[in-house]
């Protein structure tokens, strides 16, 4: 049986290194309110404050349709946050996916999942959120017309650059700012679900009165729409990269997800609800910021409200993508496939710090050339593709492992 040694730090923290391998691991500091707060903070970022009108100009301007697809988008997330939640709980690491595929189909669909998780889908990921949070803060700055590319970028770079400095220096900060963060944009979500259910109350509900009656889309078109609605649920797998730093991982991982995405699917289909109680399906395709649109007729004089909750929601998603690539960038270090030096941490701070940094580097790198929408259209299907086949290890585990320790399992057969 191995032997584990711990060895006392500053500050009363530890760090647990394997005898025989030499591996350091992440301390365990983050519990089930963080978890939940690090899944909500990054599956609400800016999409559903901006994705509704994709969902509905692809849903051919049907909203029954429309409702179905968000609510659909919300199972489908759970189903794959469930098949996640019984990888997590069985083989806890911050590798994530890159894990589970080696473990399940071997070191070469691994290694190349690793690379393409590290190099491109989580910087680029990073990115597009970035420039999201930079184009909702410099809006009200250049009113009237579009704010210059180069600031955008800027404030984007410098952002993430913030954020990479937090995440090096305390574990705990960025899991403070993540608590905090998250909070906010429940309230705001809560203020625009709440607004919904008053106005559907008053009979506000023209636009949901015979809501199957417009046209119905095409397969290719229900296809996009759903790709318009997946992208804001897009983050339900965050805690399976912090399974190492999570306290009691077995219990919970699947309590985190059962807590986290089913509530962010209640929501989003009640935000969908208020916008459509004020804002007629052709209003929403044209606006370019629903929210921003709702909050002018419904909170008029507090509509500054709004811009401000997007502004925040999306910071906070950053700093939970920047804290998840950090841990990726170590856990595929330790494995042999990065260079050695990423897995090593701060002596006192206990915190992944060259594998932030190179995270970081990479972001940064990504916002100068690129666009949002060249962004999002290519590290969606890519991150898709791996969840694909992460969902299918968890099958070939099932007959290739029938005997692994699952303290969760998705079915029983």
């Amino acid at each position: 049986m191995e032997q584990q040694q711990t060895i006392e730090v500053n500050s009363n923290e530890v760090k647990e290194i394997d005898n025989r391998h030499g591996e350091v691991h992440l301390k365990r500091t983050i519990g089930y309110f963080s978890g939940v707060n690090f899944i909500t903070g990054t599956i609400i970022g800016s999409g559903i404050f901006v994705s509704p009108g994709g969902v509905l100009r692809y849903s051919q301007l049907n909203v029954g349709v429309a409702l179905m697809i968000w609510l659909g988008c919300g199972i489908l997330s759970t189903l794959g946050a469930l098949c996640y939640a019984e990888l997590g709980a069985a083989l806890p690491s911050s590798g994530g996916e890159y894990f589970y595929l080696k473990r399940a189909l071997g070191s070469i669909p691994a290694y190349l999942s690793a690379w393409t998780m590290v190099i491109f889908t989580r910087p680029a990921t990073s990115a597009a959120k970035a420039l999201t949070f930079a184009e909702y803060v410099v809006q009200p700055f250049y009113s009237g017309c579009p704010p210059p590319e180069q600031v955008k970028k800027t404030l984007a770079a410098t952002t993430i650059l913030v954020l990479g400095i937090l995440n090096c220096l305390s574990v705990r900060w960025a899991t403070r700012v993540q608590n905090i963060f998250t909070v906010l944009k429940i309230l705001a979500l809560t203020i625009i679900s709440l607004a919904g259910v008053v106005l559907i109350a008053m009979g506000r509900t023209e636009n949901l009165t015979n809501a199957f009656s417009g046209d119905i889309p095409s397969v290719s078109q229900i296809g996009e729409a759903f790709y318009q609605g997946l992208w804001a649920y897009g983050g339900w797998n965050t805690v399976n990269y912090l399974s190492e730093e999570l306290k009691s991982p077995a219990k919970n991982i699947p309590r985190c997800i059962l807590t986290s995405v089913p509530s962010v699917s209640v929501f989003y289909v009640l935000v969908n609800l208020s916008y459509l109680t004020v804002l007629t399906p052709t209003e929403i395709v044209s606006s370019g910021a629903v929210a921003v649109t709702w909050a002018d007729r419904v909170i008029l004089a507090f509509s500054w409200i709004i811009p401000l909750s997007v502004a925040i929601s999306t910071f906070g998603s950053i700093n939970s993508t920047v804290f998840v690539q950090g841990r990726l960038n170590f856990a595929v270090s330790r494995e042999g496939h990065l260079p050695i030096i990423l897995s090593m941490l701060h002596t006192q701070r206990l915190t992944p710090v060259p594998a932030i940094i190179l995270s970081t580097i990479l972001s940064i790198i990504f916002i100068i050339p690129t666009t949002l929408l060249m962004l999002t259209n290519y590290s969606g299907f890519i991150s898709w593709l791996l969840i694909g086949l992460t969902c299918v290890s968890l099958i070939v585990l099932r007959f290739k492992e029938p005997h692994l320790l699952r303290p969760y399992k998705v079915s029983k057969k």
